[in-house]
């Protein structure tokens, strides 16, 4: 689509700005419908663009790097003042962000788990039944360690494109692509683009805990722009957003990225210890490649809220902006303790050999 000028644009008009694919617009375009119902008065526009990781879809991720792949070119402009919100995965957007960019809101987390979608022929088995030597498609480095730590038997390769893309390559491979029994996916991804009938199975978090942010979207904006933080802030979830500060803080401290066999599983939950008191659980890995080693830690941290009334599925819990301001702060410490829990227990020697192994292999 046209992008507009700055002179072209009215004060009620809100710019987002998105990726090209299908699920980045279904998730764009669920933004957009939210802040309309929030603020009728204002004209929100959507604009497009392409990604580097859009455009390279015959190479492993981990091989062409993961410093914004997919947020970059979105990046560019908010700064350059082309567009003032972008909507993200956030398990795209790397935990360190360019000067001058924040991000404003974070949606409430659809489903996290990692789904499996199968072949027609391979309907009736599942991960624990499926032959020997059968084929499952994912480019996650997350994935393939925790699902070949679970299931030894089977061999994993690459699967890139969009949605579409994979799903045809499993469906109906053509000459000389693998021949994939399963694919696995995020459950919310497949979910949002009303392709939930597709799920095969659940992966159980046990066997893999999801990625950092998985489920939950991100509104990135300009650090100064409180006009516009205000109105994202309309649609942020506070028990997603303090789990994802948790998750994205631990990933920091690890100096870990997307391409990287680090898994996450955070939740809210009321404490059995003391009544009417809210505890955020972070529960951190780090896997070798091969899945053979697996270093785990986990911890808690009580929220300054007390909310003897609210239910553990009430994603309401309210919090005021002191609150807020001390939730986040203690969400980001216990991510930094449980990373440093996960680096005294030998992490450290795990990445510092992921990352040569991705540097070896990277395209030019």
């Amino acid at each position: 689509k046209k992008r507009m000028s700055g002179d072209e644009r009215k004060d009620n008009t809100v710019v987002i700005i998105s990726r090209q694919s299908k699920l980045a617009l279904v998730q764009t375009e669920w933004v957009r419908d939210e802040l309309k119902k929030r603020w009728p008065e204002i004209d929100f526009v959507i604009e497009t663009t392409t990604t580097q990781g859009d455009k390279i879809l015959d190479v492993a991720l981990n091989k062409i790097g993961d410093k914004g792949l997919f947020t970059k070119e979105l990046e560019v402009a908010l700064l350059n003042g082309s567009a003032h919100i972008a909507v993200h995965s956030l398990k795209d957007m790397p935990t360190r962000l360019p000067e001058g960019l924040t991000i404003g809101a974070i949606t409430k987390r659809h489903d996290s788990h990692d789904a499996v979608v199968a072949s027609p022929l391979s309907k009736d088995f599942t991960l624990a039944t499926l032959p020997e030597k059968s084929v499952v498609g994912t480019s996650s480095l997350r994935r393939i360690a925790q699902l070949k730590r679970r299931f030894p038997h089977l061999e994993f390769q690459s699967v890139r494109g969009n949605l579409a893309t994979r799903l045809r390559k499993l469906d109906e491979p053509g000459e000389g692509e693998p021949r994939f029994s399963f694919i696995i996916l995020a459950q919310a991804g497949l979910e949002r683009q009303g392709l939930g009938e597709r799920v095969h199975e659940v992966i159980d978090t046990e066997i893999s805990f999801p990625a950092v942010g998985q489920g939950a979207l991100a509104i990135e904006c300009r650090e100064g722009d409180e006009r516009i933080k205000e109105i994202i802030q309309s649609i942020n979830d506070q028990r997603t957003a303090f789990c994802c500060e948790a998750e994205r803080s631990m990933l920091r401290s690890l100096e870990g990225g997307c391409q990287v066999p680090v898994a996450v599983y955070s939740q809210i939950h009321k404490s059995a210890e003391e009544e009417g008191r809210f505890e955020l659980a972070l529960s951190g890995r780090v896997l070798s490649l091969d899945g053979q080693q697996l270093i785990e830690a986990k911890k808690s941290v009580f929220l300054p809220v007390s909310l003897s009334s609210a239910s553990e599925e009430d994603s309401d819990l309210s919090f005021g902006r002191k609150q807020e301001v001390e939730a986040v702060g203690l969400a980001r410490g216990l991510g930094c303790d449980v990373a440093k829990e996960l680096l005294d227990n030998g992490a450290k020697a795990i990445l510092d050999e992921v990352y040569q192994h991705n540097a070896s292999s990277q395209v030019q």
